[in-house]
């Protein structure tokens, strides 16, 4: 009976592997149809909406990436849960059947701002060389001393893969292969640090897991990413429409013999476009991407139709809430390139889910035939709906609320420094109190008391959203001339009187652009005193892709008054709420935001600012649902308006830009709105509509600006 029940337990084993070229499920031989849905684009209330419809696409495997920085957003301070929730994400996958590529990175690509790492990586000093086999990115300590593991790979991995490990296919979850990094061999050659990556997975995960690497189908991009032999399976990528099976034959060199199954594996990479894409990325300022759907469905059908494996780029792309979209560039740094809020992706399920169209179908079409068991019935598109005309009102001015005299949050050095670096401590003890302030009750209160104002700036440093620089000059008769030669992303001027006499608001001047890079001039102010010098920063995605991906946010030069260095500034640190960080704001933007959403929601105010001054302002409003029933998707039209941040029901919605294009509207889903009164607050940067007026409609819309910028299409 003992050995009956052994065997019996032995063959009902479950097991995901390779072997005779193919992928085996329990002694099955298996094709993946998969398709990228990633977890942290979409609202945990959709995330069972969007994996039914990928189902009903015809899809048998979900692959997701894992980004670093949503789950570890400020240094130390790790987030599982509501979008961050990857558990209950993977469980829900397990029940509907589905199977789980995961990309644990720690690098992602992804679109995703700095790739998937967390931005405050980039204010370790010295500099941090990211994605490579340098001890201070991967290692414990650096020159004799302890340093703070939170920075370490090693930290981040030795909590988020014990978290997945239960979910493995062999304990009885979902996830069927790990990927180590992302398409590693577009971007360098460090074969140690791949393997320590793969030494360290499998100190977590074990010796049963697949882990894989994807890369471009050509030798040199798989001799650079890939790890030979059969301790990691070499999957390959290419652009749609490619013969894809000389590339699954070059594909086998780089994988142990009987261990190569073809698999398209469809990683991103923007450079080279080695990928099975159903679409494409847009940036802002370019037109809206598309693919031929047709087109699409026959290249896949060349897989599929051969016995190979398939993942599409993207089955559904959903949205970059908050500040998460990622950006580009092209020949040099300075030819940047941000994301769009959307990340629709032209993909067959669209950004709100909708299947009602002409890529779903012919994809659905081609799938179908290699399935032996029939579909589930596809789901109707969800309602949408718009709630018209939303009024705003003018509630307060940045410069009023910042209220910078009485600021607490500011930073002082004689240069700029960037955003990420702006209040770091590099104090041992301090960093000590901070990540172990449970502790504190054991340390003397004489030193908690001198390094309390220390340790509440080690987090007061912030990573997304604006930093305004404020310095002073002697203004010249002649005028002065502006530069600032290093801006990330883009810097809006101002100026005004110092003295109390002279006092007034900052007069906006123009301004300066990290992809054109103008001087301005300034004009004379006849001023008594000294001429204050206001440059607000915003932070508009960091490079995700390439060699410059080590992108700091602000200003990151000197800048310079008709040649000369201007000394002596101080940083105020503007921050927002972003999907999911726990950044300190500055309490007097908290007070100012609540009252914005007090008397937006319950006064009619009378609007006595100057609307037709170019100035960062924000502007808020309400719109009332009357019944709960009535809550559905809806997108807010910005048309009008000029450049700036959106939340509804203080949840971030995006950045929006219609003057530049060609995005729009925003997409707002059902479960951020609620019963009654629902509040909009936006911080306009630029140009306000001039009826201040923003419109709830239930279509998407991308054909806001002028761009002549080629689009990518099929």
């Amino acid at each position: 009976m003992i050995l009956r029940c052994c065997s019996s337990a032995k063959v009902n084993a479950r097991k995901f592997e390779i072997a005779d070229d193919m992928f085996w499920k329990d002694g099955k031989p298996v094709q993946i149809i998969g398709g990228d849905l990633h977890y942290f684009r979409i609202l945990p209330e959709y995330w069972e909406d969007r994996l039914l419809r990928a189902k009903a696409f015809g899809l048998n495997t979900i692959q997701t990436y894992v980004p670093w920085n949503l789950h570890e957003p400020s240094r130390g301070e790790l987030d599982f849960e509501g979008i961050a929730d990857i558990v209950s994400f993977l469980k829900l996958c397990q029940k509907l059947d589905l199977l789980v590529m995961l990309r644990a990175g720690p690098y992602i690509c992804a679109e995703w701002d700095l790739g998937g790492f967390p931005p405050w990586l980039l204010a370790v000093e010295p500099a941090l060389r990211l994605r490579s086999s340098d001890p201070a990115f991967l290692d414990l300590e650096k020159d004799g001393m302890l340093v703070d593991i939170a920075l370490k790979v090693e930290s981040w991995w030795g909590v988020s893969l014990p978290l997945i490990a239960p979910l493995l296919y062999g304990n009885g979850g979902p996830i069927i292969m790990v990927q180590i990094e992302n398409e590693f061999g577009s971007y360098g050659n460090d074969k140690v640090y791949l393997h320590h990556l793969v030494a360290l997975a499998r100190g977590h995960l074990g010796d049963a897991i697949i882990l894989y690497t994807t890369d471009g189908g050509s030798r040199e991009a798989l001799e650079k990413g890939t790890i030979r032999g059969d301790a990691v399976f070499s999957a390959v990528d290419f652009t749609t429409g490619d013969d894809p099976w000389p590339i699954f034959k070059l594909q086998k060199e780089f994988n142990a013999p009987g261990k190569s199954p073809p698999l398209s594996a469809s990683v991103f990479d923007f450079v080279l476009k080695y990928e099975f894409y159903t679409g494409w990325l847009t940036h802002w300022g370019e037109k809206i991407a598309k693919t031929d759907a047709d087109f699409t469905a026959a290249a896949l059908e060349k897989i599929l139709s051969r016995n190979g494996s398939a993942v599409l780029y993207m089955a559904h792309g959903g949205t970059n809430f908050g500040f998460y979209s990622g950006a580009n560039t092209g020949a040099n740094e300075y030819d940047y390139k941000p994301d769009l809020t959307s990340y629709d992706y032209d993909a067959p399920i669209k950004e709100s889910g909708d299947v009602d169209n002409a890529k779903f179908k012919a994809l659905h079409s081609v799938i179908k035939k290699y399935h032996a068991a029939s579909l589930p019935s596809v789901p109707s598109d969800n309602e949408k709906t718009g709630y018209g005309r939303i009024q705003l009102q003018k509630s307060s001015i940045l410069f009023d609320t910042l209220n910078i005299k009485g600021a607490i949050h500011v930073a002082e050095s004689e240069s700029p420094i960037s955003m990420e670096s702006a209040g770091q401590v590099h104090d041992v003890l301090a960093l000590f109190l901070v990540k172990f302030h449970h502790l504190w009750k054991f340390v003397p209160v004489k030193v908690v008391t001198m390094y309390s104002a220390k340790s509440e700036r080690v987090f007061c440093s912030q990573m997304f959203g604006l930093m305004l620089y404020v310095s002073e000059y002697r203004a010249s008769n002649n005028g002065s001339i502006l530069s600032i030669p290093e801006v990330h992303d883009r810097a809006q001027v101002f100026i005004s009187c110092s003295s109390k006499v002279d006092a007034q608001r900052p007069t906006y001047i123009g301004t300066i652009e990290r992809w054109s890079n103008k001087p301005l001039g300034l004009p004379y102010t006849g001023c008594h005193s000294n001429t204050s010098l206001f440059v607000l920063v915003e932070n508009m995605g960091r490079v995700n892709y390439g060699q410059f991906m080590f992108d700091r946010k602000g200003i990151l030069s000197s800048v310079y008054l008709s040649g000369k260095a201007l000394h002596g500034w101080k940083m105020f640190s503007v921050p927002f709420s972003n999907l999911n960080g726990k950044e300190k704001v500055n309490p007097i933007i908290q007070l100012a935001y609540s009252e914005i959403i007090t008397s937006s929601a319950h006064e009619k105010l009378k609007d006595s600012f100057d609307n037709s001054q170019k100035e960062p302002a924000f502007y808020s409003g309400y719109f009332t649902v009357d019944e709960t029933s009535q809550l559905k998707d809806t997108y807010i039209s910005f048309r009008g308006w000029g450049k700036g941040i959106a939340s509804v029901n203080d949840f971030n919605i995006g950045r929006y830009w219609p003057s530049f294009g060609p995005q729009c509207n925003l997409y707002v889903p059902a479960p951020v709105l609620r019963h009654g009164e629902n509040v909009v607050v936006i911080l306009e940067l630029e140009s306000p509509d001039p009826e201040l007026v923003v419109t709830s409609v239930d279509q998407p819309d991308f054909t806001c600006g002028s761009s002549s910028s080629k689009v990518h299409q099929l």
